[in-house]
């Protein structure tokens, strides 16, 4: 099984020094992946529900802002060789579907082909509000979005009429590296989630599940993609295990459950205790005893 890194970047801690380190370190030490989250505000409270703590907050202060991720993407890049490059994860419904398939398309194109493309249609309403954007209906908003960006991606003359956005015959270019563009997992973990993954996802993207919480899901989404033809093996299975422990046993437990690649979230105030933190991580899950 892969391990990658979920890594949170917020300011002020986490500058230019920081991220570079991160992405070096995290490249040197043999982690496959590394992956950063996105809202574009935050508030000091919120009456949207976050769905992976007890109080519905999200975790943190409202005044440490999270980097813009295709910009951090794009330093990461630069600082780096062959570690993959995630959105975990990008908040499609509220962005503009032409400028997201520029971003996407760009860290691709100066990575050499590393981007994971992680999206989301988000929880945060008051977030939506602020950006003018609909709350309602973003999961067909984000289905409608994904198709545009495809065709951003992939068409010499790119078109699009939709319920949500119409899009006049233009050139989009660079194309990325990848063919026919980069993977597409999709985050969540409710039915409708997966039936996204089924339905258009080169992976899923699960986040804050334990071992017998991510075999209930993949064994939920091994059925939904049955019903569409196609099988467990046509996706990618990533979990992040957020706050939950992790040891070589978790590890191995989901494995187990079907688990291709698990993220570990990992966040330090400084170089040195992020690097005392990666240095950790690496001997104990990728150290040969823990390889699966």
């Amino acid at each position: 099984m892969r391990v990658g890194l979920f890594a949170p970047l917020i300011n002020p801690f986490h500058d230019r020094d920081y991220v570079a380190a991160l992405g070096r370190a995290a490249e040197e030490r043999g982690f496959h992946s590394l992956w950063v989250g996105e809202h574009v505000v935050l508030f000091d409270r919120h009456a949207s529900a976050y769905p992976y703590s007890t109080d519905g907050q999200l975790p943190g202060r409202p005044d440490n802002g999270m980097l813009e991720p295709f910009a951090a993407l794009s330093f990461l890049a630069a600082a780096t060789e062959t570690i993959r490059l995630g959105t975990g994860i990008c908040l499609v419904p509220q962005r503009n579907p032409v400028y997201t398939a520029k971003s996407v398309a760009t860290v691709d194109w100066l990575s050499d082909g590393r981007v994971d493309f992680g999206v989301g249609v988000g929880w945060l309403k008051e977030e939506f509000d602020a950006l003018g954007v609909p709350f309602e209906r973003r999961g067909a908003r984000a289905r409608e979005y994904l198709e545009v960006m495809r065709r951003l991606w992939c068409d010499e003359i790119s078109a699009f009429s939709g319920d949500f956005y119409t899009l006049p015959a233009c050139r989009h270019d660079p194309k990325p590296v990848q063919s026919p563009h980069p993977p597409i997992y999709f985050g969540g973990e409710s039915d409708a989630a997966l039936r996204r993954v089924a339905d258009l996802g080169a992976g899923w993207h699960g986040f804050s599940l334990t071992p017998p919480d991510a075999r209930a899901r993949i064994e939920r989404l091994a059925e939904l993609l049955g019903e569409r033809g196609r099988g467990l093996g046509d996706v990618d299975v990533t979990v992040c295990a957020y706050n939950h422990p992790v040891d070589r046993a978790a590890l191995e437990a989901y494995a187990d459950a079907g688990v291709d690649q698990l993220t570990l979230l990992t966040v330090g105030r400084d170089v040195d205790r992020l690097m005392a933190r990666l240095d950790q991580m690496a001997t104990e899950f990728l150290s040969p005893a823990a390889s699966l």
